[in-house]
């Protein structure tokens, strides 16, 4: 494997965030490859050619059966193992929206004490009874061994999801907590938790949960979208906050987006 780190950004079968996931990458300084669901089933790509494997968005089959669900199906009959052995290998893998919720059907997501195959999360239908398009503020656990969130603090990304409310049995969700597994809640700008209020938390997750990772920081999937936030003329103030900026009252427009740092964050892990 070359010295650039690697990317590799799931595509086909309804997904549509393939495009923007590379984009993001190759701002953030790695080597993105959109690769065919199909391509890593019949092993014509190899996942060991790879340090980094992005689980897009969109709406994988239509989401038919629920989200995700036919998408981890067929990874998991069809490349299981070499999924398992790219985690174990020490690789990063990281789900946005739909593939978020193929990770915790796939089982990838927690992985409590090394089980990363049974599904003990979902993500389902919101609250609000609808599709949500809209900006929301992330509280990131500063505590989480996040490999992604290193260094953020609080984010503003894009949500767009119609299954993306967090649930769980109570001991799991206590488990996540208590193993800072929890790694993003839904807030306000003044930093102060949703509290499960619409809209600041969208769709309703247990303990305003908009992302989490495995024990080792190095899983992590989330539903708001950081591939979206990748220019800083993406924020709906970029107007406003480019004159901030223009009076020194706020971040240059010529800085990395967090979306980017995001990414930038998982690139670094490999350079260090």
């Amino acid at each position: 494997m070359s010295s650039e780190v690697r990317a590799l950004v799931l595509c086909g079968y309804g997904l549509n965030c393939d495009i923007e996931t590379a984009h993001a990458l190759m701002l953030a300084g790695a080597s993105a490859q959109r690769v065919h669901i199909n391509s890593v089933i019949d092993g014509s790509v190899s996942l060991s050619d790879f340090h980094l494997m992005v689980f897009v968005g969109g709406f994988s089959w239509g989401d038919d059966h629920g989200a995700g669900v036919i998408q981890a199906v067929r990874m998991k009959k069809n490349a299981g193992d070499r999924l398992l052995r790219f985690v174990s290998d020490g690789n990063l893998v990281l789900g946005i929206c739909n593939g978020f919720q193929t990770l915790v059907n796939l089982g990838l997501l927690p992985g409590f004490d090394d089980n990363y195959q049974d599904r003990q999360v979902a993500l389902t239908f919101n609250d609000c009874g609808n599709f949500r398009d809209d900006w929301v503020d992330l509280l990131i656990h500063t505590e989480s061994p996040c490999i992604f969130t290193h260094g953020l603090t609080h984010m503003e990304l894009p949500v767009r999801h119609g299954e993306g409310k967090f649930v769980a049995e109570s001991s799991v969700i206590h488990r996540l907590i208590e193993e800072n597994q929890v790694v993003c809640r839904y807030g306000r700008s003044d930093g102060s938790a949703a509290d499960g209020e619409f809209p600041a938390n969208p769709n309703g997750s247990v303990h305003d949960i908009a992302g989490i990772c495995d024990p080792t920081g190095r899983i992590f999937g989330l539903m708001p979208h950081p591939e979206a936030y990748n220019h800083f003329s993406n924020h709906p103030d970029w107007l406003r906050l480019r004159e901030r900026a223009g009076r020194g009252r706020g971040i240059s427009p010529d800085k990395l987006t967090t979306g980017i740092r995001l990414f930038e964050n998982a690139v670094q892990y490999f350079l260090a």
